[in-house]
């Protein structure tokens, strides 16, 4: 074992993240073996290959059988998260139900009247398959989106439904912006949201800006992303959106930091916290006085207790504006500052991270690129490979047939 294998190894379990690792660029890509931060770098690319391909897919031909009934985004995971952010960057003033739907099959009303968008990074999710295929029985319009050469590529061109083969790339979590764009594309065909090709192209190059900010050479004082991994390190992260493009958003950084660093997270809608959930902030992983530490203690003995770390992923106050949203963005605003007081009133440590952008999906991006390239750096800072998960690997071998 070499001396850098040695020293993961020894990182991991350990509470503490190796704050010098983040500034060694040698040490982050010997502990990043499988390319995760260059996966996540490829964001911006994603986007530019997927408008090629959906442009080189008879996609539009979709809406011209009049606007559906309902459209049904099919799969799991990633997949899903691609259905949830078309249904909020459409918002409320989407002229038909946008579904996320996260099991086999579809729901028993779908029928001749609606679409069904089967999303698998894969192209062989049996959620997928089956919502295809339950699609094509019922008379349902398809579009199919996944890796070419697939099962679910075979459904499709069996029933003459459009299909965007998108590369694959795994883990599937870093192909989001891949399954993304043409499910964004596909709800545009069908009259669903409104995104121009500009849209599109100003995502990209924000998300371009972002990777180069998080980049493994940029130190951790001028790193976003490395400064965020800091901040949650040792903490129970609670990611709270203020809007539901934040929300959405809340929802991927949970997703990132469960599969990448291991990290257990809660997240959800401020429009819910005030119902139950602000409770947290007074639980024993919140509003608990910290023991006064002895400075020269060694850090490695004195963890002191796990505490929550509040993540507050505000909308800049113009989702109301764009998106028909029927609470005003002045309202989801002022949540979330009161949030953010009870807080730090309780000794809970809050970051609150702002959108940036003009069209919803920019601001989207703005949300999760950062959050994405946090998730990794936190993994190697404890000693993770954020690319091999063995619980993954172990659950899908017990479920084998």
């Amino acid at each position: 074992m070499t001396e850098a294998a040695r020293g993961r190894e020894e990182l991991k379990g350990d509470r503490h993240a190796d704050e010098a690792l983040l500034d060694d660029p040698a040490a982050l890509a010997a502990g990043d073996p499988g390319g995760m931060l260059r996966a996540i770098a490829s964001a911006g690319p994603q986007i530019r290959e997927a408008m090629q391909l959906v442009g080189e897919t008879k996609l539009v031909g979709i809406g011209d059988e009049g606007r559906p009934r309902a459209v049904v985004v099919a799969g799991v995971g990633t997949a899903a998260r691609a259905g949830d952010m078309l249904a909020t960057v459409a918002g409320t003033r989407s002229p038909v139900p946008i579904l996320s739907h996260r099991s086999p099959g579809v729901p028993g009303w779908v029928g001749a009247a609606d679409v069904v968008i089967a999303v698998s990074a894969s192209g062989q999710s049996p959620e997928a398959l089956a919502a295809a295929e339950a699609a094509a029985r019922r008379g349902a319009r398809l579009v199919a989106v996944g890796a070419p050469d697939t099962p679910l590529q075979s459904v499709a061109e069996r029933v003459r439904a459009p299909f965007v083969p998108v590369p694959r790339r795994a883990p599937a979590r870093v192909s989001l912006w891949s399954l993304l764009v043409p499910v964004l594309l596909a709800g545009r065909a069908l009259g669903l949201v409104k995104i121009t090709e500009a849209d599109l192209v100003e995502t990209a190059t924000r998300l371009d800006t972002d990777a180069e900010a998080c980049r493994e050479s940029a130190e951790a004082f001028v790193n976003p992303a490395k400064s965020l991994a800091l901040d949650l390190s040792g903490s129970i992260p609670v990611v709270w959106g203020a809007s539901p493009l934040a929300t959405v958003a809340a929802g991927r950084f949970a997703d990132m930091l469960s599969a990448n660093a291991r990290y257990p997270a809660v997240s959800g809608g401020l429009g819910e916290v005030g119902r139950g959930r602000i409770g947290l902030l007074d639980g024993v992983f919140g509003g608990l006085v910290e023991a006064e530490r002895d400075i020269f203690a060694d850090p490695q003995e004195d963890v002191g207790p796990t505490r929550l770390h509040l993540v507050l992923l505000r909308d800049g106050g113009l989702a109301g504006d764009d998106q028909g949203n029927d609470e005003p963005a002045e309202v989801e605003e002022q949540r979330a500052e009161a949030v953010a007081v009870l807080a730090r009133r309780r000794g809970v440590r809050c970051t609150v991270f702002p959108a940036e952008g003009g069209s919803p999906l920019e601001r989207l991006a703005s949300l999760v690129s950062v959050p994405d390239f946090a998730s990794v750096y936190l993994a190697l800072a404890h000693g993770f490979d954020p690319l091999a998960v063995p619980a993954v690997s172990e659950l899908k071998t017990a479920l084998e047939p």
